[in-house]
């Protein structure tokens, strides 16, 4: 006998008075269960062909009770459908008629754009409370006896609302699966049938074909008694349900047909490497998929199926207080490290790189260049060793290239493919994807580049291969190291000469590295100028230590009573030692020593001491050499006694956040007043620095600046959105809490 369906309401007002599961299996069972825990659910009803299985999950305390699909959906407020893909039109048409205005029906399929499809068949439309949905969750396991109430937890839940979807519906939906223990991220409907179909369904059809073929081998026992640990793990999968992996198949036939095409045509490769003995193009292959799979999994923290929407946030929580001691050394330069795999991909031979910064920005440059085909090992420690393809070797990317947070990765790499014979595309984070780029995308069409843009000039870059660059001279209008390293860049594939004329001195990392390549830039004052058609030689680069990482721990050492920290290694170009100059201007106590050149950068040890700072207006010619550090400038200037002035700073408003009025809301924030001009800024110091709690706008140097300012802060101070830290200076936490700073990394819900 069924029991009632007239379960007694919950003590508590629940999230959903009544859920109805249509198909009691592993999903459908594991998230009645989970639900129910979760107390957000009044009573949990099932449907399912199987009567043994219901009444199974009424004695095993998944579901309250069962009935036909029309009696469990009457009066329901969340409707889940959990059976195989091709049945789903079926299940439609029986619970069509029964299906409140008010409720949401979603469900759990693997394949988003059948079950669309089969909504408008049965309802004519997809209504606005109409929410497909899809747990990457699962297990070879089958039936309501396999179901786990803890299934979801630390997995992703894929969203794919209608445009016109009701909200509050889709807010209700996340906050169940939320509750299960899942990450919820929302998707397009195509674009989620083209990702699974690469990461889950490709695998699945691997492994249900490996193991049938090796099955028909001779010697399949022999075979399968020997199996590996990884054989075993890999094809675990295989013993999932054939009916439901059938059903995904034909459903997402187009998609799957897709990436089987993509990945015969790479096996195929293989196989032709392996039998001519080409141990190059094997190691290409295998570095390339190694390297994607560490760096995409650290990268985008598990993000295998959205770019940014699951990551946590973090916050930094800084007691005030304390002093700066210690010898170390920051991680390595990250304007170096770009180039060095920019220029070492293009040369001809075997580029070695150490020093090299495995941050996310660098290893996203690094990760793009593999996607061009660049056979690059490491990095390990620091080291990289890189197999040049030559000027005209690069191939084309399958896909968009991200360049995660870099702006300088996009400008640079906007030059360089800005001639290639293909057509590309370079797409980045949500900060990057607000940054300006027509600073370099006009000149480079002035070139003969065919780039589009989105709305404001922004990302995506969409760049179109196969045209003839042609030499131009150009003035830049804002002195900007990225434009003038871009358009040299772009230079090296162009006809004739082209020189790039700055209004200030910028860094010159790249026509220090292009000389270093063996390729020869003119210099002549401000104009720095390069002639098509020339070549890279491979050679090593030794990258120092990142003096704008310095930046933060100069003047922490500064202004922190009873500091004395030696920085070593840190790389001192004339075209960014601006910091160092200023905080001399300011008083700051900073010894340089062991002064050495390497791979035509100049290097050397930094000594600082607490000292009395006193504010200054900031020469003019020195504010392109300082640009990147002007945010923890700032604190120095709010801890020195008198006026600080910056003018001249415009480009710092389009940098990942506006940084000048970023800066001064952060600073108020904590109780210093600042006045904002449309150049700069003006800082009275000696205002007490309180506690308060001050958002970085995702922002890395942002944050970092307000982490030095704790150490003459009276009380805490809360930075939020600091995620994007781990772009430029891994491990800065780490390294600030050793040398003095009393920081916490938290991270958010």
């Amino acid at each position: 006998m069924k029991p009632d369906l007239q379960a007694q309401p919950s003590a508590r007002k629940p999230l959903f008075r009544r859920v109805a599961v249509i198909g009691l299996g592993l999903i459908g069972g594991s998230l009645a269960l989970a639900a129910k825990r979760s107390g957000l659910v009044g009573e949990i009803l099932a449907a399912d062909r199987s009567d043994e299985e219901l009444a199974l999950g009424v004695e095993l305390g998944v579901i309250d009770g069962y009935g036909p699909v029309s009696e469990i959906v009457a009066g329901a407020d969340l409707v889940v459908i959990a059976v195989p893909v091709r049945a789903t039109v079926a299940v439609l048409q029986a619970l069509q008629p029964h299906l409140a205005p008010t409720a949401i029906l979603t469900d759990v399929g693997s394949t988003k754009g059948s079950f669309v499809k089969a909504v408008r068949e049965v309802f004519g439309d997809l209504g606005p409370r109409v929410i497909p949905g899809h747990p990457i969750a699962g297990s070879e396991k089958s039936g309501v006896r396999a179901a786990r109430g803890d299934l979801f937890e630390d997995h992703k839940v894929i969203l794919t609302p209608p445009d016109n979807v009701d909200e509050a519906a889709l807010e209700q939906l996340a906050r169940l699966w939320t509750a299960c223990g899942a990450t919820v991220l929302t998707m397009e409907v195509n674009r989620h049938d083209e990702v699974l179909a690469a990461t889950s369904h490709l695998p699945h059809l691997i492994a249900f074909s490996l193991v049938d073929t090796l099955a028909g081998e001779d010697q399949n026992m022999e075979i399968f008694r020997y199996a590996a640990g990884g054989f075993r793990d890999f094809t675990r999968i295989a013993a999932s349900d054939p009916v439901m992996w059938h059903d995904i198949f034909l459903s997402n036939r187009e998609a799957v047909l897709r990436v089987i095409d993509h990945f015969t045509e790479d096996l195929a490769g293989l196989r032709q490497a392996i039998d001519a003995q080409d141990g190059a193009a094997l190691l290409r292959v295998f570095t390339r998929a190694r390297a994607a799979r560490n760096h995409f999994s650290k990268m985008l923290s598990g993000q295998a199926y959205v770019t940014d929407m699951s990551q946590k946030p973090v916050r930094f929580r800084l007691q005030p207080g304390g002093s700066i001691n210690g010898d170390i050394r920051v991680p390595g330069d990250k304007s170096i490290s770009h180039r060095s795999i920019m220029l070492g991909s293009l040369a001809e031979g075997v580029t070695e790189v150490d020093g090299f910064l495995e941050g996310e920005d660098s290893l996203a440059t690094l990760q793009a260049f593999r996607d061009m085909g660049v056979t690059i090992e490491g990095p390990d420690d620091g080291h990289v060793r890189i197999h040049g393809v030559g000027m005209g070797g690069l191939q084309a990317p399958r896909g968009p290239l991200y360049l995660g947070n870099s702006g300088t990765a996009m400008r640079l790499f906007s030059g360089l493919l800005a001639a290639q014979p293909f057509d590309s595309e370079l797409t980045g984070d949500d900060s990057l994807s607000r940054r300006p780029m027509n600073r370099v995308a006009d000149p480079l069409r002035a070139m003969g580049a065919v780039i589009d843009t989105a709305e404001g000039g922004r990302p995506p870059l969409k760049i179109r291969g196969g045209r003839k660059l042609s030499g131009i001279h150009y003035d830049m209008p804002v002195a900007s190291a990225q434009v003038k390293s871009c358009l040299l860049l772009a230079g090296l594939y162009a006809e004739g000469m082209t020189s790039v004329h700055e209004p200030a001195p910028t860094r010159d990392h790249t026509e220090r590295m292009l000389e270093g390549f063996g390729y020869h830039v003119h210099r002549d004052a401000a104009t720095a100028s390069v002639i098509g058609g020339g070549k890279l030689t491979a050679g090593h680069i030794d990258v120092p230590a990142d003096i704008s990482s310095a930046a933060f721990f100069l003047v922490a050492a500064s202004i922190a009573e009873g500091s004395d920290l030696t920085l070593r290694h840190v790389g001192m170009n004339p075209t960014r030692t601006g910091v160092i100059n200023i905080l001399k201007m300011m008083g700051a106590d900073i010894e340089v020593s062991n002064e050495r050149e390497i791979g035509g950068e100049p290097v050397a040890d930094l000594r600082v001491r607490s000292a009395q700072l006193s504010g200054i207006d900031i020469p003019e010619e020195q504010v392109p050499l300082a640009i990147d550090e002007f945010p923890v400038l700032f604190i120095a200037a709010a801890c020195a006694e008198g006026r600080t002035v910056l003018r001249g700073a415009e480009e710092l408003r389009v940098k990942e956040s506006d940084r000048i009025q970023v800066m001064a809301d952060g600073l108020r924030a904590v109780g210093v007043e600042t006045t904002v001009t449309p150049d700069g800024i003006i800082i009275d110091g000696g205002q007490a620095i309180a506690g308060g709690e001050v958002d970085s706008h995702g922002d890395h140097r942002i944050a970092m600046s307000f982490a030095v300012a704790s150490l003459c802060a009276t009380g805490e101070i809360v930075v939020n959105d600091c995620a994007n830290v781990a772009t430029s200076f891994p491990g800065f936490v780490e390294l600030a809490t050793r040398t003095g700073i009393r920081i916490q990394s938290e991270e958010g819900e």
